[in-house]
């Protein structure tokens, strides 16, 4: 089972990585002033960047070496009770007729340890099941970074889709600019406006350059979990606002079953299982023999010795050993359910907050930024024919980026919650009928 997931799960973490296109490209950047004009690194895709996590990733190696450890103490369970070997000397260095070593007598013997009960197979069962339980938990572990991965790589692709509303920004401000300067020169406007528009521009090179550095930001954030201190990407493909459609939340409940999350509670109550034998196996007492040779060096006489001893009074000591496993046993099961619970409460609250967003996005994109660029085209032909003031003119513009803005913010929303959805289920959660890109209507210009 955790083979087929762990094929599967780089599959799952789609989110940036559902439009496959040429996003707007970050130049290499030597400050956030001064952009180097054709130097554009390859892009990087997420399926890249999970790829490059993997292989360098040391959370991904800490599982793997605690099964060396884990197998060495399975093998040492396996293992039957020693057999001792001793001598023992008697009537030796006394006084009398026992004075020296004339009436000495020397045993030797081998003795050991009959385990009855079935201990030998409960330490087998218990070393097994945790060995087992690593399964679930390396795959949580791979989950939770590949997560941590989608969420740093939409980071990077949230600063790209910034950079380009500050761009739109500073194209219609510097619009605003030129026309304000012409009717400056022609008398019909007063300077406050020209410098108004200036300020306005500035605020949105501002934003542009802070947009720069983000972008810059997240990318070495990023590189930072496959240890690479600079990054050899400069782009990365993928649009935040493309947002599929999901399966039923009652389909993603169903999938809950197969989470590693209660696979690894599964393998503690297996756990629990193997420690309830073991504690049940010790009421069992175990028998210690010994068989030897005794020698009298005063008789020259050679006898068989042998003897074996059995402990009393070991089913009233195992019996607090058995309650306590019995009832961590049935405490396990109580930890499934309210984990079951938070797990379903998670994904309902993530499944929710991802239809919401992506309502948002969508409507955003076809009812309210083509009418946004429309009013603006119209205000600023108005404006310059003395019909309207300018600040209706730039209360327009800022209207339009505003609007940009809550769209992005809701698709990133929309986003974290797919993520936090493939990272409970593993799986990837795109229902058939994805929505294509066509019906996200919107503008050529407002179009990221």
């Amino acid at each position: 089972m955790w083979t087929h997931m762990a094929a599967i799960a780089a599959l799952a973490f789609v989110p940036c990585a559902y439009a496959q296109g040429t996003p707007p490209a970050i130049p290499v950047q030597h400050s956030a002033e001064r952009p180097v004009p054709g130097a554009i690194a390859p892009a990087l895709t997420l399926d890249d960047a999970i790829a490059r996590v993997a292989r360098q990733h040391p959370d991904l190696r800490l599982v793997d070496a605690q099964r060396s450890a884990l197998e060495a103490r399975r093998d040492a369970a396996t293992l039957r009770p020693p057999l001792t070997f001793g001598v023992e000397l008697e009537n030796a260095l006394g006084t009398g007729a026992a004075r020296g070593f004339d009436a000495a007598e020397l045993t030797v013997s081998l003795g050991g340890v009959l385990e009855r009960g079935g201990k030998l197979d409960a330490r087998r069962t218990l070393a097994q099941a945790n060995l087992d339980a690593l399964a679930p938990q390396r795959e949580i572990a791979r989950l939770d970074l590949m997560a941590e991965v989608a969420r740093r790589y939409l980071a990077v692709t949230q600063a790209v889709q910034q950079l380009e509303i500050a761009r739109t920004d500073i194209e219609q401000r510097r619009r605003a600019v030129a026309a304000a300067r012409l009717r400056l020169q022609a008398g019909a406007s007063p300077e406050s406006v020209l410098l108004t528009a200036q300020a306005q521009l500035a605020q949105a090179e501002l934003d542009r350059d802070r947009a720069l550095q983000m972008a810059l930001s997240a990318k070495v954030a990023l590189a930072a979990l496959w240890q690479q201190r600079e990054p050899d990407f400069d782009i990365v493909s993928g649009n935040p606002l493309q947002l599929p459609a999901l399966q039923d939340l009652s389909v993603l409940t169903d999938l809950l079953q197969g989470t590693p999350e209660l696979a690894v509670l599964a393998g503690e109550g297996r756990i629990r299982d193997a420690q309830l034998q073991l504690a049940r196996t010790q009421a069992r007492p175990d028998f210690n023999w010994q068989v030897g040779v005794r020698n009298s060096r005063d008789s020259r006489d050679t006898s068989l010795v042998a003897g074996f001893s059995l402990p009393l009074g070991s089913v009233r000591r195992a019996e607090p050993e058995v309650r306590a496993a019995e009832a961590e046993r049935a405490l396990n099961g109580i930890e499934r359910q309210a984990r079951e619970l938070q797990l379903y409460a998670t994904l309902a609250e993530a499944h929710g907050r991802y239809q919401t967003a992506r309502l948002e996005v969508t409507r955003l994109a076809r009812d309210v930024l083509p009418q946004l660029q429309r009013a603006e085209k119209a205000a600023e032909t108005a404006w310059r024919a003395g019909a309207v003031s300018y600040m209706e003119w730039a209360q327009l513009q800022a209207l339009r980026i505003e609007a940009r803005q809550r769209q992005l913010d809701a698709a990133m929303a929309a986003q974290t919650g797919l993520i936090e959805l493939q990272r409970l289920t593993g799986q990837s959660l795109l229902a058939s009928d994805v929505t294509p890109p066509s019906s996200v209507a919107m503008s050529t210009e407002d179009r990221p």
